[in-house]
């Protein structure tokens, strides 16, 4: 039996082959081991929550049925997005959730986490809830990148705050939810969504109605941004501001319908560089600079912008208001394509504020100076134009461009501009005529801003 020496080199070949298919196999199978051991860890560690990018408080214990207390549950779902970042906290749509007074903090927490508002968040109605007085109900602390955006609602269920009623029971009892017919809630009345200490805001989309107070705040904050954002209150519910800024940077609010009970926009001390736009206001006092330097304190507000705003039965237009007796400045001031119809007073500057009453004359004042106000157009119902200006510290570089406002009634035809102190210049003719204007007057005399 003889063997050609081709069959046997054909076999060592074959051998060969076959012992790298075995290698192959091995391997392949190790590592898809491997694989399988990563899978399942990850899985687990998702399932956990602690790798997965939504956190839904459904899965956290809430019922949704706008009677069940749910604050621990959003508390307890935050708590574990927050260990994730760019996590997701659902609040899912077709449920409605009572949440009492919660703060979100985010000291600890990772950087760009999203809540997302499908659904209904309600406050509670009972007295208890709010021990002697809060000053917000859902608060955002001292976090890095944080979105607030969806469809969903906040409902602070105000009007139990606005009415009055018989003096303030602590010994209510523990039903958040409970009739509050015959029981006064605190005279401290809570913001409905709070932002404090936080850099890189965004609300998108969300609802915010019916607040106790200011509706939406944002104070020490900065890089803010705020769009299709909605705020619906009665034009009679008190101090109910939409927007309140203070001590903010670097902000953008644009495409929202504001309609509350006071400024639509309240930007007070601390603020600089905020740009306002495609913004519908009514109900409300329109949008406002202050009142700053109550109790003599120094306000600084810098670097405003204004524009392309409908305003629509409101007591005021684009307003600057300030306490006498203050320190700082206002300055780098734009209003600009402002469309007014029956408000009552489109244009105003004041530096004697005074609300409450009680208030008297001091020499010292916010400085005013280089407020620019652009193409206003509509119809007013008590006074167009209001300057009124401090003797001792008058405001400065006042310039007008395009203003056409006309008496939206006959009572209003007989009013015309009022200026007191005011020194600027008029760009073009106005409608009506503003010749209580004075020439300009030199910024020297601003000693008062120290900012």
């Amino acid at each position: 039996f003889f063997l050609d020496t081709n069959y046997f080199n054909i076999l060592k070949m074959y051998s060969l082959t076959l012992k790298c298919l075995a290698l192959k196999l091995l391997l392949l199978i190790s590592c898809d081991a491997r694989h399988s051991v990563y899978w399942r860890a990850n899985h687990r560690s998702i399932a956990e929550g602690g790798s997965s990018g939504t956190f839904n408080v459904l899965d956290y214990g809430a019922k949704g049925d706008g009677t069940s207390d749910d604050t621990k549950a959003f508390e307890d779902a935050w708590n574990e997005a927050c260990k994730v970042a760019a996590s997701t906290l659902l609040v899912p749509s077709g449920s409605t959730f009572l949440v009492g007074p919660v703060s979100f903090l985010g000291k600890e927490c990772k950087e760009n986490i999203v809540f997302q508002l499908d659904g209904k968040i309600i406050a509670p109605t009972s007295s208890r809830a709010w021990g002697s007085g809060l000053l917000q109900w859902i608060e955002f602390k001292s976090l890095i990148g944080i979105t607030i955006k969806g469809k969903g609602v906040i409902d602070g269920q105000g009007s139990v705050w606005w009415n009055k009623s018989p003096d303030y029971d602590p010994a209510d009892d523990n039903d958040m939810m409970k009739d509050q017919k015959g029981t006064k809630m605190p005279g401290t009345k809570p913001t409905a969504l709070r932002f404090y200490g936080s850099n890189g805001v965004m609300v998108n989309g969300i609802t915010i109605q019916n607040s106790p107070q200011t509706h939406l705040k944002f104070d020490n904050c900065v890089n803010i941004q705020v769009s299709d954002f909605t705020t619906s209150s009665p034009g009679d519910s008190p101090n109910t501001d939409g927007i309140h800024l203070q001590n903010s940077q670097d902000a953008v609010i644009y495409r929202s319908t504001l309609a509350c009970g006071d400024d639509c926009i309240s930007i007070q001390t601390g603020c600089s560089n905020i740009y306002i736009h495609d913004v519908d206001c009514g109900p409300g006092h329109g949008i406002s600079i202050g009142g700053l330097g109550k109790e003599n304190i120094k306000a600084c507000v810098s670097n405003i912008t204004v524009r392309d705003v409908t305003m629509h039965e409101t007591t005021n237009g684009v307003r600057i208001k300030s306490w006498q007796g203050g320190s700082g400045s206002v300055k780098q001031v734009m209003f600009s394509n402002i469309q007014v119809s029956e408000v009552a007073n489109p244009i105003v500057i004041d530096q004697y504020y005074c609300d409450g009453g009680g208030c008297h004359n001091e020499t010292s004042a916010v400085a005013v100076s280089n407020i620019n106000y652009i193409n206003i157009k509509g119809t007013y119902t008590r006074e167009p134009v209001r300057f009124a200006c401090s003797d001792s510290l008058p405001c400065t570089g006042i310039s007008l461009s395009t203003i056409e406002l006309k008496p939206a009634t006959d009572k209003a035809s007989s009013s015309e501009p009022f200026c007191w102190e005011a020194h600027g210049e008029l760009k073009t003719e106005t409608l009506p005529p503003i010749q209580c204007l004075k020439t300009e007057k030199s910024t020297s005399q601003s000693s008062n801003d120290a900012c």
